[in-house]
């Protein structure tokens, strides 16, 4: 297999969600009526035709950053605690809720990658195929809702018990508080090894594994070390016709190539095709392109 690596993948098909504006580490959103501005470390290049250090303007919450960690949530006038933002061109809702570490609970650039399992998820479904899906890493679940919505039976694994809630509340936001999807807390390495004991096997698996991290139970996750032998356990749950293996990272520590090359190495023996690249945000203000993480796809 060659790899294929195609040019940054934009998410440009958002309604209710916009990057407004960037420059001097942070970034301006709209989410909703709601605009927020935030620290991005990417954003190394000045906000566009405004002098150095001048004030933002037009923002209803602000995170500021401490010099010792952290930072807190500055807000102009009274918020909910959380709104819904959807996603249109899926029919996708998800709670939006602002928190202490800078997040909001999504990451509107992985649009581009529900789109594309998306529309495998439901050919395959089409043509009269069950198809099961394993989300590692799974955070919030808006890929796992994609999952689901396209017709995939899902089983969604976190170690934070909040996150895999957080799941199940979007999951109701976009109407399938009913559809068949697991909800898992556990350490993600630990469950894989688990579910090939118990002879389980998924038609493709989705993963955003995090630089570091800590289990359920207090579990030590470090990508260098621990990312192939997760990756050689999940192959090892793969069906017999595996449909993708999708993997998101947001870690400068992988490149698009390194990605490419796991999966390469992975599913050697399996044929298919293998794609990588950057995944990224249109700015409103000046037409750059937010780079947001990079993603490396292998599809039968």
């Amino acid at each position: 297999m060659t790899p294929q690596r195609p040019a940054i993948l934009l998410a440009d098909k958002w309604e209710d969600y916009q990057v407004l504006d960037s420059g001097d580490g942070m970034k301006q959103e709209r989410w909703g009526d709601v605009t927020l501005v935030r620290p991005d470390p990417q954003i190394i290049w000045p906000r566009h035709g405004i002098a150095p250090g001048a004030p933002w303007k037009n923002w209803d919450g602000f995170y500021h950053r401490s010099e010792k960690g952290g930072g807190k949530w500055e807000f102009r006038r009274p918020l909910p605690d959380h709104w819904p933002l959807s996603y249109a061109p899926l029919k996708l809702t998800f709670k939006i809720h602002p928190t202490s570490f800078k997040h909001t609970g999504l990451f509107p650039e992985q649009a581009v990658n529900w789109d594309w399992f998306s529309a495998r998820i439901k050919k395959a479904v089409a043509s009269g195929r069950e198809v099961n899906v394993l989300n590692l890493f799974g955070y919030t679940g808006a890929a796992s809702c994609a999952a689901a919505a396209a017709g995939a039976s899902v089983c969604h694994v976190d170690a934070a018990e909040g996150m895999v809630k957080w799941c199940r509340e979007n999951a109701a936001l976009c109407g399938l508080a009913d559809a068949p999807i697991r909800y898992i807390v556990d350490d993600c390495l630990k469950f894989a090894r688990r579910e090939i004991k118990r002879g389980r096997r998924y038609d493709a698996i989705i993963m955003d594994p995090p630089t570091y991290g800590r289990g359920s139970t207090g579990e030590m996750w470090k990508l260098e070390d621990h990312l192939w032998t997760l990756l050689t356990e999940c192959r090892e749950l793969l069906s017999e016709q595996p449909l993708f293996f999708l993997i998101n990272a947001y870690t400068a520590r992988l490149s698009p190539t390194v990605v490419a090359n796991l999966l390469g190495e992975l599913l050697l023996d399996r044929g298919g095709q293998i794609t990588a690249g950057e995944v990224g945000l249109p700015v409103a203000s000046d037409g750059k392109v937010l780079p947001c993480g990079i993603y490396g796809r292998w599809e039968q």
